[in-house]
């Protein structure tokens, strides 16, 4: 099982004292989010002060964006960090893309696949010197001039993963992607039952192979030296299924279990302005189906219980912008979980 935690995006000068410290302790990876800050600027960062740690953007919202500026960040973070950068996107809501971006909204599965060939018809163009001209329905790249092409890559370009919650973009992250990082508003039968069968719906349509397809997240981790400190994570991520489930594109997961009255009740408050409410809705069993609930010495058994033989990769974080730390014997022995995945394919 690899291990993932954040980096402090609010904050570029901890970046570099904070990716030593992950190093030591043995972490594989660093996944940073687009929150309220920029994804790419603190993994630049890391690139050039980390020898070992994996960079990945967790996720990197696509439409906003001109594939040939994401196909430009990737590209170079790939560079700096010697060729351990993975491209996270994810296609984010309609209502944010129109009124927090002013991005028009689009069915977002074939725009995602589209976005992906486009990024990928760009860095193939750079590597082999070929005409750029991808023609598609909502990009359109026909000009690469040798000005434009950026220095060669000591090896490939980057993996690209995609986030996907819906039936769609599952089958497309299996068809035409490297991964798939999942929602932590996912629970296990959810993973087992709908989103396991679509991937691999996706990976026989494009003879990918699951040992090359890195699934990570899915679910929440609570832990702590301390009865109390895991106590305290289990109140926030109380909070943050209240807040998820307040989206009606997350209720599927939900609808698995037979609580469409929670999400229901969820959205309600989220309508009515009550988000300090909705952790009281959320009771101790539905948080037991989201998270991975255990002290330090308790964990290794909660997240192969949870996680175990479906998920890759696990994010252990308070949130998606901050920084865990665990000790790295525990570290050591989380690693040693067994999982499908062995590489990306080069």
């Amino acid at each position: 099982m690899r291990v993932f935690t954040g980096l402090p995006n609010d904050d570029l000068n901890a970046v570099p004292a904070t990716v030593v410290a992950l190093e030591t302790a043995g972490y594989d990876g660093v996944s940073v989010a687009e929150n309220s800050h920029n994804p790419f600027l603190p993994l630049a960062v890391a690139a050039v002060t980390s020898r070992r740690l994996r960079l990945e953007t967790g996720v990197a919202i696509a439409f906003p964006r001109s594939p040939m500026m994401t196909a430009n960040m990737g590209w170079d973070l790939q560079a700096a960090s010697g060729g351990r950068f993975v491209l996270g996107l994810g296609s984010q809501v309609k209502a944010h893309n129109e009124r927090r971006f002013s991005t028009p909204w689009t069915a977002p599965a074939p725009r995602m696949r589209e976005y992906v060939g486009a990024v990928r018809a760009i860095w193939n163009s750079w590597v082999t010197g070929d005409e750029l001209d991808f023609q598609g329905d909502h990009y359109q790249f026909t000009l690469m001039t040798p000005n434009f092409v950026p220095q060669p890559l000591s090896g490939p370009p980057p993996p690209i993963k995609i986030s996907a919650v819906g039936p769609a973009m599952l089958r497309l992250s299996g068809e035409a992607t490297d991964g798939v990082s999942l929602h932590p508003f996912c629970t296990r039968a959810y993973i087992v039952n709908q989103i396991l069968p679509r991937v691999e719906e996706g990976m026989a349509k494009s003879g990918r192979r699951r040992q090359n397809f890195e699934i990570t997240g899915g679910g929440f981790i609570a832990t702590g030296a301390t009865d109390e400190a895991v106590a305290e994570m289990v109140e926030w991520v109380r909070y943050r299924i209240g807040f998820y489930g307040s989206t009606r594109a997350y209720w599927p997961v939900l609808v698995e279990h037979g609580l469409e009255d929670l999400g229901l009740e969820l959205n309600h408050l989220s309508r009515t302005n009550g988000w300090g409410q909705m952790a009281a809705a959320v009771d101790d069993d539905v948080v037991a189906l989201f998270a991975a609930v255990g002290r330090h010495d308790q964990l290794v058994a909660a997240v192969t219980e949870r996680f175990g033989g479906v998920t890759d990769g696990i994010a252990v974080a308070a949130s998606l912008d901050a920084t865990e730390t665990l000790p790295p014997d525990l570290l050591a022995e989380l690693q040693t979980i067994p999982t499908r995945f062995q590489g990306f394919a080069v």
